[in-house]
């Protein structure tokens, strides 16, 4: 079994009140971190907000049973890192107005820069069941292909990422981007003369000049471990 290194563990616990902070999560959600091909670290479960500074995370294999007290849904997790070689974080959250929108069938569009991230358009998991089987986990990664995020309707959404700097980034674009949505759609303006083009799109996708670690230290601002 891989170990985690305390900075691995330190880590993990900021990304996790992060996401409590930025109202990605509240009493429900759990992130994780690769830590090698076959293991990775996911976060205490309890509300994220709520962990404290050196509690500890738990390794969980790749493939094979969660272990004991490791929360049922984290088999999205295994399935991620099962499937996508190039994925080293996983955010399992629960924004609002993402919620809103999904309960509408829908998933924010490419209307400004945060929501260019994630063109053409993000997948959405039509099924408000919780995945606590690994043939479900299974299922919603194979839908959500090589998008950086999926939105399950009645349910959040999965965010991944190469590290925890980026996927805790795009959880907080994407939640962005559905406030957005949802003002244009309150506004009678969501038709589509409010996209960004297909030009704008891809000059927005922009990752340099520290996008995503700015928006981590944003999150993590204050936090006692920072």
């Amino acid at each position: 079994m891989s170990a985690a290194n305390p900075e691995q563990q330190k880590e993990l616990r900021l990304a996790a009140r992060a996401l409590a902070r930025g109202n990605l999560v509240h009493a429900y959600g759990h992130c994780s971190l690769r830590l090698d091909a076959a293991h990775f670290l996911v976060c205490a479960p309890k509300p994220m907000g709520t962990i404290l500074p050196g509690e500890q995370g738990t390794v969980v294999g790749v493939d094979g049973p969660l272990p004991d007290g490791v929360l049922g849904e984290v088999r999205i997790h295994q399935a991620i890192y099962r499937q996508r070689a190039e994925i080293g974080a996983v955010c399992r959250i629960m924004p609002p107005q993402l919620g809103l929108l999904a309960l509408l069938h829908r998933t924010p569009r490419p209307r400004h820069g945060f929501g260019a991230y994630f063109a053409p358009m993000l997948p959405l998991w039509d099924d408000p069941r919780l995945l606590r089987d690994d043939d479900a986990a299974a299922r919603l990664v194979r839908h959500m292909a090589a998008s950086k995020a999926i939105v399950m309707r009645a349910n959040g959404a999965v965010v991944a990422g190469v590290n925890l700097t980026e996927a805790v980034a795009l959880s907080w674009f994407l939640e962005e981007a559905a406030r957005v949505e949802v003002g244009l759609m309150q506004m009678g303006q969501d038709g589509e003369h409010t996209l960004l083009s297909a030009d704008e799109t891809v000059a927005r996708q922009v990752t340099a000049g520290r996008v995503y670690e700015r928006m981590w230290e944003y999150l993590t601002f204050g936090d006692p471990e920072a």
